[in-house]
């Protein structure tokens, strides 16, 4: 407005000027100034009312700002309200997914979402109230989670504790399905192998999840406490090892199933520990498995060992050795130290080998005792192979000839003594068949405790038998013996034969020379009995040593003692061998020689005469044609010095004794003392009648 009437005085100054100047020209500009000021006041009312318009305008204008104003603060506070309230119910949603994720046992996801919410959603709401309670609650989450899955890890080493019996049968059964595929192979092939693709801790008998150990030891990992879970972990296996092997043992000679149960237990358990190490990273070391394997060895030992005295049959003790040894082989295979386990082995087979001992022990006493000391009838060709076939035995004859029935030389003792023997040494062998790694042990072992049976059992009983005065039975014991010294012989080779542990050497049993010993005691035996039947008979003797006339027939009691010699020889003495009876003869010849010539030596002799020479002399030659009866061509000399001695005695030159040339060429067999003593007794010129 201010510029409008600077306007309208400017323009009236100029219109003043202008009509000073021209005064038509100012009236018509003065009326057209009208009515421009007419239209300017037109206007300027047309401009206040737009004015006053405008204004009323701008008032509302400015209301409805201010209005607008506030509602954009409202807005902004309900926006920062919106959000705010949106990240906590994102927080409070995660914090409840936490418990969800608790509740299906997703421990390690849980503690993942846990983490998310503290490091990341809960800063953006840290002014909140509701932030700081849960900040709080973190750590009461995080140990709800440690103990949620140390309950699992617990539940799963319960389960895993019930299951290390089962784990242990499928390991036992699949290393036994490996011996025996292993031995087909070697059958077929020495050089094809099998790729072994069984899986005993996953399978249709068994399966083992390791899952709740991964995730606790993911958690605690996560916590930053795995050096700690890791040391708690090896204290609960230690406590289940402790409370495994906390019980005793009891076995009996029918009953060995307690030994297979605790043996699977700790298979199951040592199986899981390697597989535990294997399958996770710096968390069960070697060494501390080991050091727990070792200690379970240990105490199965020491339960083990007093459970034996329990066992006192010799196949019971196999079957524990077989069910060791599948234990050994088993671990074994699962890269354990099976060294203390192979020791007790030898403690094992010295049990064993005392076992066996004791047993045959007792069945060669039965047999040795209970035989009948007579020689074995054969009745057919069957029962002949079937006495071959378990005795070191050949017969003389081939099969097509032998005619049955027959008798065989030994009695029935020695081909069942050669059946236990070879039962002895099967079941030595047996120990030895699945998985032990002393065959010297057992060989050296096995030949001394035969030498020991055949010594201690056999030929000594078969010895304290001798002291029968039945000569048959002497007989027969001598011809066992024989055929012992010959077992004993092909014993050594088979030995040397089936030694896994030979070098080449060969085996000599001190049996050998025990029964080739004793066969002389047994000979002696025999002498002495042939010797004492002669006594008793030359005792029988009656010769007149003044008799009045000459005898026509030999002496009684040398007609029996040859009848008996013969009935001897063709049955008692029949079996033995030609050298063992030549020497029978020769030492029942010579001591008949000996006694006959002892009877003119007696005291009680003092005079005889030549009808008593010629009495001896009857028999001397009765005697030789016994003695060439028996086609001996050694046995005549036995009579040598009874002969000359009975010619000197008939010679009418007895003084030729005496020259040391005569008596060297025709009297050298007769004693120098006794010669001069018989012919002292001699009485000269008495003739015969």
């Amino acid at each position: 407005m201010d510029e409008l009437d600077r306007f309208s005085a400017h323009r009236e100054s100029e219109i003043e000027r202008l009509c000073n100047n021209n005064h038509q020209d100012f009236v018509s500009s003065v009326n057209q100034l009208l009515n421009v000021r007419k239209g300017t006041v037109d206007l300027t009312e047309e401009i206040l009312k737009l004015n006053q318009s405008i204004q009323k305008s701008t008032d509302k204008l400015v209301e409805q700002k201010k209005a607008l104003v506030d509602s954009r603060d409202v807005r902004q506070n309900i926006d920062e309200a919106t959000q705010a309230l949106r990240l906590c119910l994102e927080v409070l949603g995660l914090a409840n997914r936490v418990g969800d994720l608790l509740k299906q046992k997703k421990h390690y996801a849980a503690l993942r979402t846990l983490d998310e919410l503290q490091n990341v959603h809960l800063k953006e709401v840290m002014q909140y109230d509701v932030a700081d309670m849960i900040q709080k609650s973190v750590p009461a989450v995080q140990g709800m989670v440690k103990e949620a899955v140390m309950t699992d890890l617990n539940s799963w080493l319960y389960r895993i504790r019930g299951s290390s019996v089962l784990l242990g049968q499928v390991a036992f059964d699949q290393t036994e399905l490996r011996r025996r595929r292993q031995k087909e192979r070697i059958e077929k092939s020495p050089y094809l192998h099998e790729r072994e693709a069984f899986d005993v801790l996953d399978n249709e008998n068994v399966n083992i999840d390791f899952t709740p150990l991964f995730e606790c030891l993911h958690i605690h990992e996560a916590l930053g406490e795995r050096d700690k879970f890791r040391v708690t972990y090896a204290s609960v296996r230690g406590q289940q090892k402790e409370l495994l092997l906390s019980g005793s043992l009891t076995l009996s000679n029918e009953d060995i199933s307690s030994l297979n149960k605790l043996l699977e237990d700790i298979c199951g358990f040592a199986i899981i520990e390697r597989a535990t190490m294997k399958k996770t990273i710096s968390f069960r070391s070697a060494v501390d498995v080991d050091e727990l394997w070792d200690s379970m060895c240990k105490k199965a030992i020491n339960i083990i060992t007093p459970a034996l005295d329990n066992i006192t049959q010799a196949d019971a003790l196999l079957r524990i050795k077989n069910v060791l040894a599948l234990f050994i082989q088993t671990m074994d295979s699962w890269g354990y130290s099976v060294e203390a386990l192979d020791s007790f082995l030898l403690v094992l087979f010295e049990k064993y080998s005392q076992r066996l001992k004791t047993e045959f022990s007792a069945d060669f006493k039965e047999i040795v005792t209970s035989d009948d000391y007579m020689p074995m009838p054969i009745n057919s060709l069957e029962e002949l192979d079937n006495v071959v076939n378990v005795s070191w035995y050949s017969p003389d004859k081939e099969r097509d000839q032998l005619k049955f029935p027959i008798v065989l030389p030994f009695s029935q003792m020695y081909p069942l003594c050669c059946i236990d023997i070879r039962n002895f040494l099967n079941k030595y062998y047996f120990f030895s068949d699945e998985y032990f790694t002393h065959q010297n042990v057992v060989d050296e072992e096995l030949r001394s405790s035969l030498d020991q049976l055949l010594c201690d059992q056999v030929c000594t009983s078969l010895v304290e038998r001798l002291t029968s005065k039945y000569l048959g039975q002497i007989v027969q014991i001598l011809i066992n013996l024989e055929q012992f010294e010959y077992a004993c012989h092909k014993l050594g080779i088979l030995l040397a034969e089936v030694r896994q542990s030979n070098h080449g050497c060969g085996v000599s049993l001190k049996a050998t020379e025990r029964f080739r010993s004793e066969k002389k005691t047994a000979e002696k035996r025999i002498f002495e009995l042939v010797n004492s039947k002669i006594d008793d008979l030359v005792e029988t003797a009656e010769y007149d040593w003044m008799a009045a006339k000459k005898l026509e027939e030999p002496s009684e009691y040398l007609q029996q003692m040859t009848l008996w010699m013969r009935n001897i020889m063709s049955s008692t003495l029949l079996g033995l061998p030609k050298d063992i009876k030549g020497f029978i003869y020769f030492d029942a010849l010579s001591h008949i020689a000996t006694s006959i010539l002892a009877l003119p030596m007696s005291d009680s002799v003092k005079k005889i005469n030549k009808n008593a020479v010629a009495a001896l002399d009857m028999d001397v030659h009765y005697l030789m044609e016994f003695v060439d009866s028996l086609n001996e061509p050694l046995l005549p000399t036995i009579f040598e010095e009874l002969r000359q001695t009975i010619n000197l005695l008939q010679s009418d030159s007895a003084e030729e004794f005496y020259s040391i040339d005569t008596r060297m060429r025709r009297y050298a067999s007769v004693n120098p003392v006794n010669g001069p003593v018989l012919l002292e007794k001699l009485v000269s010129g008495a003739a015969p009648l």
